[in-house]
């Protein structure tokens, strides 16, 4: 479990593909503090870490992961965000989330505000049940509150920090991202549709 809370941004050094599966050399400062086996989430994917060596660790995405993200994107040189899952000794800045992403987006606008940015995204309509104006959202892996909501398309505010310390800072129209809806959310729809 994560919060959407980034803790650094990571580069992709390596990328070797093995029959259907792809495995990532990740370099980032957290590499150091990294164990083989944790969970790691990249944009919001999460993944197992297998490796860890000379400031990279390593991680494996499988067909699955790789045909419902976008990590099939990634070339050598991407930045991913990065987040160690929860601690539940601390304070749950962000949303609950899961690592387990929903679906893919495209970034239709990158607006710039005079100190502040808004991103706005289209995404598959099937999804719209699980979004909410101002609710929270899962973009990359950050936790988001959405707003000017419609049934395929919503909006982010992105404050200096955020812009700063994330992958947001190179996303730009047309590129896709990694979305993760509120679990809650997910929760209450399963129960809705099985009551119909």
């Amino acid at each position: 479990m994560f919060t959407g809370i980034i803790e650094r941004t990571g580069k992709i050094k390596e990328i070797i593909h093995a029959g259907t599966n792809t495995s990532f050399w990740v370099e980032s400062p957290l590499a150091t503090d990294l164990k083989i086996d944790q969970s790691l989430s990249h944009n919001g994917v999460c993944l197992t870490v297998e490796e860890v060596k000379n400031g990279m660790h390593r991680v494996t995405a499988i067909a699955e992961t790789l045909l419902k993200t976008s990590l099939g994107t990634w070339i050598e040189g991407t930045v991913v965000n990065l987040e160690r899952c929860m601690q539940l000794n601390g304070r749950l800045d962000g949303h609950i989330v899961q690592g387990h992403v929903d679906c893919t987006a495209v970034c239709d606008e990158v607006t710039e505000k005079d100190g502040s940015w808004e991103y706005s995204f289209s995404f598959p309509g099937e999804f719209a049940c699980f979004i909410i104006e101002k609710g929270s959202v899962t973009v990359n892996g950050i936790s988001l509150t959405c707003f000017n909501v419609t049934n395929n398309r919503f909006t982010v505010a992105i404050i200096p920090y955020t812009f700063e310390h994330t992958n947001m800072n190179s996303i730009s129209k047309n590129d896709i991202v990694n979305i993760e809806w509120d679990v809650v959310g997910k929760y209450v729809q399963r129960i809705h549709s099985l009551k119909s």
